[in-house]
């Protein structure tokens, strides 16, 4: 291949995961933004510490993007949900999944929850989210997606510009590409299938491309193989989700993901393999949101897809 000389364009957007579902997860995100090794960070605010975390996200703003981490899986809702939560907690994914792909879902229930979710977020951060994702990717599952998309319109209407949302789906050339956790990444985009036009039709940016889909191996070794693979492939804005952090007695009551994150906090602190084609989203001044179809050719090429 030639090379012309210039840099290849900075396409991956790296998010990493789960800010405010503990100490440790808050504060290993917070070290990789001021050292701008990730581009941006959704934050879980369904969970008491968010109180306190929502000023420390806020506090991030002019390093890297933020966003929501929409919660149905995790800890109790903020609203009542006597049809998916009657105890007054959230089901596990595997419950989650079985009632919204068989119809089981009241969309009204999950719609003001969303809503609650997002007048939190901005409650406690003082801005509105520059994009919008769920914890593992319940906005996309069909019997939930309606509910989100009508939800974010709703909260967004008249706003510009408008946050991006995550689409957890690659294109299969992508998909084939990464041998890393195919078969999850497969499943993935099955559920998610659809998502993307739901999106794009009630106007939101999203990614062109999404890696990120691992095993969970726990070793340094696992994480650099994984992201050399999630750094493949990629579209104008390819989005890369990491779940770096300390983990910690807090993270274990919520979350078995403990030793894979302190890998990740580790590999994602040197040098490593997305680094040089990292985006950094920037602002028009330090208040204002994140313009993403500033990036014509990632808004083309999601259209062309939808």
């Amino acid at each position: 291949m030639k090379s012309s000389g210039e840099e290849p364009p900075a396409n991956i957007l790296l998010v990493a995961d789960d800010f405010a579902i503990s100490e440790g997860v808050t504060e290993g995100i917070e070290q990789l933004a001021r050292a701008h090794r990730i581009s941006a960070t959704s934050a879980i605010v369904t969970l008491p510490r968010w109180k306190h975390d929502g000023a420390r996200l806020a506090a991030l703003r002019c390093d890297i993007a933020i966003g929501l981490h929409v919660n149905l899986t995790v800890g109790e809702p903020i609203g009542a949900l006597p049809s998916l939560a009657p105890d007054g907690k959230f089901p596990t994914l595997g419950t989650l999944i079985a009632k919204a792909t068989t119809g089981r879902v009241k969309p009204d229930e999950v719609h003001k929850e969303i809503l609650l979710q997002l007048r939190r977020f901005e409650e406690f951060a003082g801005y509105p989210p520059d994009f919008i994702d769920g914890h593992q990717h319940v906005h996309a599952l069909r019997g939930i997606r309606d509910a989100f998309v009508s939800a974010i319109a709703e909260h967004f209407a008249g706003q510009h510009p408008l946050p991006l949302v995550r689409i957890p789906h690659d294109n299969p050339a992508g998909l084939l590409r990464r041998a890393r956790a195919r078969s999850k990444a497969l499943l993935l985009a099955g559920l998610s299938a659809g998502f993307r036009r739901a999106v794009l039709r009630a106007g939101f940016a999203c990614n062109d491309t999404f890696a990120g889909v691992t095993t969970f191996g726990a070793t340094q070794a696992d994480v650099t193989r994984d992201l050399e693979a999630a750094a493949t492939g990629g579209g104008p804005i390819h989005l890369v989700m990491c779940h770096p952090g300390v983990p910690s007695d807090e993270l274990a009551r919520l979350d078995p993901l403990l030793a894979r994150r302190s890998a990740e906090l580790c590999v994602l602190a040197s040098d490593n393999a997305l680094t040089s084609g990292m985006l950094h989203p920037s602002r028009r001044d330090p208040r204002s949101p994140i313009d993403w179809k500033a990036w014509p050719d990632a808004t083309s090429q999601s259209a062309r897809r939808a």
